[in-house]
């Protein structure tokens, strides 16, 4: 038995340590160390519990712990994740937004639903729910002034190339219609205080704005963040006939580079430092008084280093403002400098990281034509 259990285990490591199996099946974690013995991936910790909620397609064990008898181990040497992702990975539309392991729980959940529970992949044509180029359903929105979510009717139109929304079922006119190319869409579970939180942004003027919803069905909420993608994706297509198919999925829904807390100064840089919210949506750096804000009260358009932008640690000798918080960092820009603050010292490497990554980047004829917007004052 104890000979058996040993030739058990080697031929579990050999299958194991394949290359096709050094990250998890579902979310690209290294080092994945759970499998499900009815699938046949290899999946890391996180993604088992998820499959452990979906007994009757999954069963998981750990790799290290439990137990594997021959034909188990049989299976998973016929399967892998290689052969698993062509059966249950077949046929992803390019849009589809396929999380890894930085994402939120029910992005992936749902996305581990799709793939072995609903087998939405499985089959080329298949209609699925957010494909079609048209969604309309309620969704919880919070409401700008007095902070409570409320049900609204949303409307999501390829054909019309927009998102509306409806402040009452039967209303004709919607409150909002917004262009489906100036929309964002990112989960935000933590700052809606709801797992199924999703942060809309959208522009108007030039100027960013926030919608917060959220539904209790985390299936129905990720395939509107999917349909979202779906009719951006075709929209785009029509606008840039030349673009490849994987250009224009790098310009779908994006998260945000850092979002936190910092203090500011004014542009005389003798005012007191204020804490607000700030967020970094790529070349766009707008702040808040509240994380929930709809509107942000300025932004600091970002640029690249070769455009005379830069970033760096600490603030100005003689800085004569007043802040609590002591781990500076100045944005350098051709027409100022903008002084920040931040709580400690891991805060402001990160924002330091964050905004060197931008300005390494070159900067598009777009993104130089956007930067004329209001400076943070």
């Amino acid at each position: 038995m104890a000979g058996q259990n040993e030739r058990s285990m080697k031929a579990l490591k050999e299958v194991w340590k394949r290359a096709e199996n050094s990250l998890c099946a579902d979310c690209r974690k290294p080092d994945p160390d759970w499998a499900s013995s009815t699938l046949g991936v290899f999946i890391c910790l996180s993604c088992s519990g998820i499959h452990r909620n979906i007994p009757s397609i999954s069963k998981v064990k750990s790799l290290k712990m439990d137990y594997w008898d021959d034909a188990q181990v049989q299976f998973l040497a016929k399967h892998g994740n290689a052969v698993t992702k062509a059966i249950y990975e077949a046929h992803i539309p390019i849009y589809y937004y396929q999380p890894t392991y930085n994402d939120c729980q029910v992005l992936r959940e749902q996305w581990i639903r799709a793939k072995y529970e609903r087998k939405e992949f499985t089959e080329p044509g298949k209609q699925l729910p957010y494909s079609d180029g048209v969604k309309e359903g309620i969704l919880w929105k919070r409401g700008r002034d007095n902070g409570q979510f409320l049900p609204r009717k949303f409307l999501l139109s390829e054909r019309e190339g927009c998102l509306k929304y409806f402040t009452k079922q039967d209303a004709k006119e919607p409150k909002i219609n917004v262009k489906i190319d100036v929309i964002n869409a990112t989960f935000q579970p933590e700052k809606i205080g709801n797992p199924n939180g999703l942060q809309i942004t959208y522009l108007k003027d030039n100027k960013t704005r926030n919608i917060f919803v959220y539904h209790d069905s985390g299936k129905e909420v990720v395939d509107w963040f999917n349909a979202i993608r779906s009719v951006q994706f075709h929209y785009l297509k029509v606008a840039f006939p030349i673009a490849s198919d994987n250009e224009i999925k790098n310009r779908l829904t994006r998260n945000f580079l850092k979002e936190g807390y910092m203090e500011k100064t004014g542009p005389k840089q003798r005012e007191a430092f204020k804490k607000r919210w700030f967020t970094l949506d790529h070349r766009r750096l707008m702040y808040f008084k509240d994380p929930l804000d709809a509107f942000a009260k300025g932004e600091v358009f970002v640029g690249s280093r070769e455009n005379g932008y830069g970033v760096q640690k600490g603030l100005p000798s003689g800085t004569q403002g007043n802040f609590s918080w002591h781990y500076g960092i100045t944005i350098v820009t051709p027409d100022r400098e903008y002084l920040f603050t931040c709580e400690t010292e891991s805060d402001q490497l990160e924002w330091i990281r964050a905004f060197t990554s931008v300005i390494n980047q070159a900067m598009t004829p777009q993104e130089y034509a956007s930067k004329y917007l209001d400076a943070v004052s």
